[in-house]
């Protein structure tokens, strides 16, 4: 009897993980496709003013593979740097003034905001001050990218084209992420799918809908957008700031755009399995709002549809459930299928698809250790620096 119960409960485990992924197939926005991309390029009439800052703190180890190409952008409009060295100590200010000096181009103003006040995150405080600095050029737009970020010389043309004929607030570059080390071959094309498979990206771009996200490390915001918004005040303690500036724009009004990047890199190596655990642990928890049931509900969730198609091949084998074998494998069939378009985005042998569970198992233990580090009373950490959980903001109740 507990033998059949267990037989039972393995088939309809499996069953409930196919429908699961029968569902994220065809009513989740697509969001296994890797077409989302910004469209040819349609010069506008006009080219608009458009400063670019970067929050950079002790970036001096990926600097010189990224600052230079924003200072090289072929953009026909009037364009101007600012690089926002957040209390650096490895001399990332310097090296930025040494490079502008070598490789010439767009102007550089190096600034140092000093230490963030209470109730914010460092580098939303950064920002705050690269956007004071630039609101004296008055910029219809103003590009946030990362220290890390490189750029093609055409990119910021596009980014400003895109926003200008599409009439979006926002057009953020999901930048391509390094793959070379094995373990970012393993985890780093899974965490664009999974953010995907979150944020839909047709449904961010659609007005009349809640779904709004950005990618931090490139970000074309509208001036006007973000004083509406009251961008980056309205946010200032957010530790997934891109997805909260999203939020805060497509609240009061504004149009999201996301999508995938041709020509936006990142060139931050994290080529050991502790450097990717870090990145994502920092802000799992944040992302589901520190509670306790939203974790519990998501550590089912992973289990359900990323665990068990697999148990259920190993299991019904094993027992001789022939139900719970072909469901498994059905499950596991299409979620192979699903992730085998952002392998390819990325260059990736179609052969590690069949081991998303395994990374996906990966993701939800550094899901459960950010809400133990939380609980902990560590907080989310980055850069030296660490942050507690956010009281709710005044406009937020």
């Amino acid at each position: 009897m507990g033998h059949t119960a267990h037989v039972s409960a393995l088939v309809w485990s499996a069953a409930g993980s196919l429908v699961a992924w029968l569902w994220l197939l065809l009513r989740q926005g697509w969001f296994w496709r890797t077409d989302v991309r910004l469209p040819p390029l349609r010069d506008p009439r006009t080219w608009p003013d458009v400063c670019v800052v970067v929050p950079a703190r002790d970036e001096a180890a990926v600097l010189s593979l990224s600052l230079p190409s924003l200072l090289a952008q072929d953009y026909p409009g009037r364009a101007e740097v600012f690089l926002v060295d957040d209390g650096s100590a490895d001399g990332t200010g310097e090296l930025a003034r040494d490079l502008a000096r070598r490789h010439g181009g767009l102007p550089l103003t190096v600034d140092t905001p000093g230490e963030p006040p209470a109730g914010w995150t460092g580098k939303l405080w950064a920002v705050r001050h690269g956007l004071a600095r630039a609101s004296g050029r008055d910029p219809e737009y103003v590009l946030l990218t990362d220290a890390d970020i490189a750029h093609a010389p055409d990119s910021l043309r596009r980014l400003v084209a895109a926003a200008r004929t599409g009439g979006f607030d926002v057009v953020s570059q999901m930048a391509r992420l390094r793959v070379e080390s094995p373990w970012e071959r393993l985890v780093v094309p899974a965490f664009v799918y999974f953010f995907a498979q979150l944020y839909p990206f047709r449904w961010i771009a659609r007005e009349g809908t809640r779904t709004a996200a950005a990618a931090g490390g490139c970000v074309l915001l509208r001036a006007a957008a973000a004083a509406r918004a009251r961008i980056p005040d309205a946010i200032r303690q957010a530790v997934i700031d891109d997805v909260a500036l999203a939020r805060a724009v497509k609240r009061s009004g504004g149009r999201v755009w996301l999508g995938l990047a041709d020509g936006v890199d990142s060139v931050r190596p994290y080529p050991r399995l502790g450097d990717l655990w870090r990145m994502v642990s920092r802000s799992a928890y944040a992302q589901l709002r520190h509670s306790p049931l939203l974790l519990a509900g998501t550590v089912a969730g992973l289990a359900l549809v990323y665990l068990v198609p697999p148990v259920a091949v190993a299991a019904g084998t094993a027992t001789g459930s022939a139900a719970a074998a072909l469901l498994g494998a059905a499950a596991w069939l299409v979620m192979t299928g699903t992730y085998v378009p952002m392998l390819r985005y990325y260059r990736q042998p179609w052969w590690l698809a069949p081991l998303l569970p395994f990374t996906a198992a990966l993701y939800l233990l550094m899901t459960v250790d950010s809400a133990v580090r939380q609980h902990r009373g560590h907080g989310a950490a980055w850069k030296g620096r660490t942050y507690a959980r956010p009281e709710p903001l005044p406009d937020e109740g």
